[in-house]
């Protein structure tokens, strides 16, 4: 056994063509080494919790805690060698065991099976990965609900299948994007607490800990938990896939949350609209006067890639007999990628969240586009009860025809109509006096902690 220094930056996962992940935390809680890790981990504390239930020796799990230094093992070997059984563990226990040497080498993997140690693996790196995600997940809410309250009452166009509805404001905009983010974190809290150990045995029976002297299966479960940091399942779960189908579904969520921030800004910074500019944006390998939104952009393409991800995973919730072939394998290189999706996502929102620049002005202007007709639904409530809804609704379609051939405002025709001159019609035509209740709604939704 050598170490492979090189690992940390092997072609797997170095994230060339992932920038959304690429020197993210998540890039290093999810890399093989933080793996490697994390199997190690898995091991030593079954023999702690052996130890601590007097079924192992005191020393059996000093020895195989010292052995446990993932600088000791070579991690491409590993990945060579578990073509032979179809998983790492085998041959991560034979290298161990003998690192452990006589006479404690027994006692590494005692009772275990390979898939004990992986899940049991895979639950320690999601965890650890899921720390910076939330950490990510709270700056992001805190610099949107910043901008949600400097511009509770900065009207914009509202859109509606793309084309301008009737006026909202960017307050209740940015409070919408960071509602999203804290159900986000919300859900990954709740999977994070509840990610589980794996302890079953060959065939989840727990028969050969019995053999080994376990008399309460209970006990050393939970034993192995708290070894761990993880919670102690009620039952082993090798084809009981609950555990992952959760915390996909947390993650998927977290991603396309995110994602919808990301699409948003960048239909608002577009050129021709300008409402809103990420902080520093990315340039172009042809024409130095770019600033793209690479932030945003990041946002959507992980949102178009998780849920394809996290249907593979819910694939595998079906499988067979006690322990699954293919099932369980096909888990593990989507369900890394998409702790990566949502680590890289998290901190993109958070650095767009951050440094997003709100033109308020551009804002105004582009209320104007319509030339008022983008009130059109508050004039049609307002002229109804004199007119009667027929004629108002005709004088509208009129007028609003007319806007566009004579290029003039709506407010300046409405003028013109006797039956209308004693309307104060600059308050019914002006946008950013009809905003509804987007004021209260955003308070509203920043009381949310």
């Amino acid at each position: 056994m050598t170490p492979d220094d090189s690992d940390s930056g092997s072609s797997s996962d170095t994230g060339l063509l992932a920038p959304g992940w690429a020197g993210s935390p998540a890039a290093r809680a999810t890399g093989d080494r933080a793996y490697l890790r994390a199997l190690l981990d898995a091991e030593a504390a079954l023999t702690r919790a052996q130890a601590a239930l007097g079924l192992a020796p005191a020393e059996a799990a000093d020895a195989v805690i010292r052995a446990a230094d993932p600088a000791r093992f070579d991690v491409r070997s590993l990945a060579e060698r578990a073509r032979a059984g179809g998983n790492p563990v085998i041959p991560l226990v034979a290298d161990l065991t003998a690192a452990v040497g006589e006479p404690y080498g027994p006692y590494v993997h005692r009772g275990a099976t390979s898939q004990d140690i992986l899940d049991t693996a895979a639950m320690l790196v999601a965890a650890r990965t899921l720390e910076p995600v939330l950490a990510d997940l709270a700056r992001t809410a805190h610099a949107l609900a910043r901008q949600a309250a400097a511009h509770r009452d900065t009207p914009m166009p509202g859109r509606t299948l793309t084309q301008h509805a009737v006026p909202t404001t960017f307050g209740l905009k940015a409070a919408g994007w960071r509602s999203l983010v804290l159900d986000a974190r919300d859900r990954i809290k709740r999977v994070r607490m509840a990610l589980p150990a794996q302890l079953g045995g060959a065939a989840g029976t727990l028969a050969a800990f019995q053999t080994y002297g376990t008399t309460d299966p209970t006990a050393l479960t939970e034993a192995y938990a708290r070894e761990v940091g993880l919670a102690a399942p009620l039952l082993p779960w090798h084809t009981l896939r609950t555990p992952v189908a959760d915390l996909v579904g947390a993650l998927a969520f977290a991603v396309g949350a995110l994602g919808k921030i990301g699409e948003d800004v960048l239909t608002l910074s577009r050129t021709e609209i300008g409402e809103v500019a990420e902080g520093s944006g990315g340039g172009s390998s042809a024409m130095p006067h770019k600033a793209n939104p690479v932030r945003s952009t990041l946002l959507a393409a992980a949102a178009r890639r998780a849920p394809q991800l996290a249907a593979t995973l819910y694939g595998c919730v079906a499988a067979g007999d006690e322990r699954p072939a293919g099932a369980w394998h096909a888990e593990w290189e989507p369900l890394r990628e998409l702790l990566r999706l949502t680590g890289g996502a998290a901190r993109d929102a958070a650095e767009l969240a951050e440094g997003l620049r709100v033109n308020a002005d551009a804002m105004r202007r582009n209320l104007d586009l319509t030339r008022g007709l983008i009130v059109s639904e508050r004039l049609s409530a307002a002229l109804a009860p004199r007119l009667g809804r027929a004629r108002a609704k005709e004088l509208l379609t009129e007028l609003a025809r007319r806007t566009h051939s004579e290029d003039r405002s709506l407010g300046e025709l409405l003028a013109e109509q006797p039956e209308l001159k004693d309307l104060d019609l600059s308050v019914l035509t002006d946008p950013a006096r009809y905003t509804g209740f987007a004021g209260f709604l955003t308070d509203r939704a920043l009381e949310r902690r």
